[in-house]
């Protein structure tokens, strides 16, 4: 509709390349929207054209694209993590804890099943994670046992779901079908458990959720303002508080990179605020990190060999070697 009310309510099939430049040249211009609100009022009448009328627009050569601005994202500074974490209790504090300790998106630690923990080598297992990949994170030694407790408890919870006739979980893709009896074990359950049980309406299985995020999120906020912290934060500072706080002690960007999970090493420079200060900087010679981060998080981090060949190690590395 408000491309139709920018043509006077002319109908589409009147309207062409030029009139969708001129209405999408007019948000960036005139109304100053953001790079992202122009980008879906294009969808949107890409779709209208292309699903509902069956026109084909060519291509949209004189549109004024709306920049997208550089942010800095906002950190809280370790005192801050800790006097925010002290605010918490109960499930929100433990997945905050594991947001800071572990670089987790929100989504991504409520994600988390009882086999996506190892105990033994210190790693937590994140499944489909941001652009549908897997990686491995660090468990943080302090957060061991707290997580521990936590599996006790669901496992406890889970065994009398069954014996109330639940005990079903939600799995993904087509998992339920290939295995029948997975949904009811405990390697499946969540970590994070939500306090209810639902019915599933197709399979009438009595099932229990994750935790929901909006739970934390609502936790999260509340502590930021009984620990009279007055920057605008939220679930997602802490994974940028964890990045800054390993760039701060000097790890290398590549080793931050790794345990964030991002694909190209650019995304880490240009969304942290500390990059200029590592000892390894973004640089256009990619260096390893043979720095492990066992003393930060609890775990090794495999060390990344040179790019430009197998075997040869960071420069540090070997500065390390030789010093011994």
């Amino acid at each position: 509709m408000r491309f139709l009310r920018f043509h006077r309510l002319r109908h589409p099939r009147e309207l062409g390349a030029a009139e969708v430049s001129a209405f999408l040249s007019h948000l960036a211009v005139a109304e100053r929207v953001a790079a992202a609100t122009q980008n879906q009022a294009l969808a949107a009448v890409l779709f209208l054209y292309r699903r509902v009328l069956g026109i084909e627009l060519p291509w949209l050569d004189d549109l004024v694209r709306a920049q997208r601005p550089a942010r800095l994202p906002v950190v809280l500074t370790r005192d801050e993590v800790r006097r925010l974490l002290e605010q918490l209790s109960g499930m929100p504090r433990l997945m905050a804890s594991l947001l800071h300790g572990a670089g987790l998106r929100l989504l991504e630690c409520a994600h988390l099943r009882v086999k996506d923990v190892d105990f033994g080598t210190g790693q937590l297992f994140v499944r489909a994670g941001k652009g549908d990949r897997d990686r491995t994170a660090l468990l943080p030694a302090f957060l061991v046992e707290p997580l521990r407790s936590q599996v006790v408890r669901v496992r406890r919870q889970h065994e009398n779901d069954l014996r109330a006739g639940g005990g079903w979980v939600e799995l993904p893709g087509a998992l339920a079908r290939k295995y029948p009896n997975a949904a009811r074990e405990l390697a499946w359950q969540w970590v994070f458990p939500a306090t209810r049980t639902y019915v599933e309406l197709a399979s009438r299985e009595v099932r229990r959720h994750h935790f929901h995020e909006s739970a934390v999120q609502r936790a999260v906020k509340e502590s930021m303002r009984a620990a009279g912290i007055s920057k605008l934060a939220s679930c997602h500072t802490l994974r940028h508080s964890f990045a800054t706080h390993l760039l701060e002690d000097g790890y290398e960007i590549r080793t931050v990179q790794r345990l964030l999970g991002h694909k190209d090493v650019r995304t880490t420079c240009s969304t942290h605020i500390y990059c200029s200060r590592v000892r390894s900087a973004c640089a256009a010679r990619s260096i390893g990190c043979g720095v492990a981060a066992a003393g930060v998080a609890g775990a090794a981090v495999p060390e990344v060999v040179h790019e430009q060949g197998p075997g040869r190690r960071s420069a540090q590395g070997r500065a390390e070697r030789n010093h011994a």
